[in-house]
């Protein structure tokens, strides 16, 4: 089952100005149309670093709802949960200034009700063999409560991040249930209710741990853009992850790559250090591309072969051979060779 992410697609219309963007006059650039929602994004990140991650969704009953449901399958997503309905996907609209910032934006979100049928007929099949859960903690309230429901039934660890942190402040005993919270550092801020616009990392990295504490959360991190993450625990433990320097086309994705990498290294068993490591390097493949999603770093990996014990190699697309039972360093071969 791998790490099973919950959520929705959206479709991603997006606006790109050749020049200094003027907000109320007309603006010459380009314009492209690609697969997004942060939850889809995050099931291909987990993918293209081979992972084989389960998706449960809700696409339009449409072609373009095939197209999606057909790259997520070409990408080793398991599908088989994904429903095909009316008003399935949502739509986001976004125009970008030269640098590559989201300037305006219009989105449109899909009908939830899918989702959580999905989970009223399948939840404990999925719940039962999955690594751990991915969720976006402003959800639907119903399909947040029942995805707790079963994962604390069936014992596995939730990872949330935000999309309306509006929302998410409403959904404080959630987020304490969560094995590791991720947002930005103005989520941060609206979540404990004061201004962290303007913090070093040092800065918050100071404050955070009281923070975390008081609010009885177990795990999170905070993404500060170029200046990287700073990381705390409910015991005390804080850090800082330098943020990598990268030529930025685009923005949008790179805090789903991020969340997705620190779900997959705490997921087998990294420190949260380490996984924030893993979020960096996903999220700077993303930024320097006009895609939501990191590359697909291994096309391919086939057994080839097995021993008297009954462990069975890989050899991904570099020709690093690779143990199929230690999931976590052939990620982490994929990503650092």
């Amino acid at each position: 089952m791998g790490i099973v992410v919950i959520g929705d697609v959206f479709i991603d219309i997006k606006g790109y100005s050749l020049s200094p963007y003027i907000p109320q006059g007309r603006n010459a650039g380009t314009v492209i149309q690609i697969h997004g929602g942060v939850a889809r994004n995050v099931a291909e990140n987990i993918a293209n670093i081979e992972l084989k991650p389960t998706f449960i969704s809700a696409v339009d009953d449409n072609a373009m709802g095939d197209d999606v449901i057909q790259k997520l399958k070409r990408h080793k997503v398991e599908t088989k949960y994904m429903k095909k309905v009316k008003d399935g996907m949502g739509t986001w609209l976004a125009v970008f200034d030269h640098e590559g910032d989201v300037v305006a934006s219009i989105s449109k979100r899909p009908d939830h009700k899918p989702i959580e049928q999905i989970l009223d007929e399948h939840g404990d099949e999925i719940f039962k063999d999955a690594d751990s859960i991915a969720i976006e903690i402003d959800t639907d309230k119903e399909i947040v409560k029942k995805t707790f429901m079963y994962a604390e039934k069936y014992h596995k660890e939730v990872y949330a991040l935000v999309s309306n942190m509006t929302i998410a402040v409403e959904r404080r005993d959630f987020i304490r249930r969560t094995a590791c919270f991720v947002c930005n550092q103005q989520e941060a801020g609206i979540l404990f209710s004061e201004d962290y616009d303007h913090m070093t990392p040092a800065e918050l990295a100071a404050i955070l741990p009281d923070r975390i504490r008081s609010a009885k959360i177990s795990r999170m991190v905070v993404t500060m853009g170029g200046d990287g993450a700073v990381f705390v625990d409910s015991d005390g433990h804080t850090g800082i992850y330098p943020g990598r320097k990268i030529d930025i086309v685009d923005t949008t994705g790179a805090g789903d790559a991020f969340f997705s990498g620190v779900c997959i290294g705490l997921t087998y068993g990294k420190t949260l250090q380490e996984a924030c490591g893993i979020g960096t390097r996903l999220a700077a493949t993303v930024i320097c591309t006009t895609e939501n999603i990191c590359p697909r770093l291994c096309r391919k990996n086939s057994v080839l072969r097995g021993n008297r014990y009954g462990t069975y190699y890989y050899r991904n697309c570099r020709g690093v051979w690779l143990r199929k039972i230690d999931i976590y360093e052939q990620a982490q071969a994929v990503l650092w060779g």
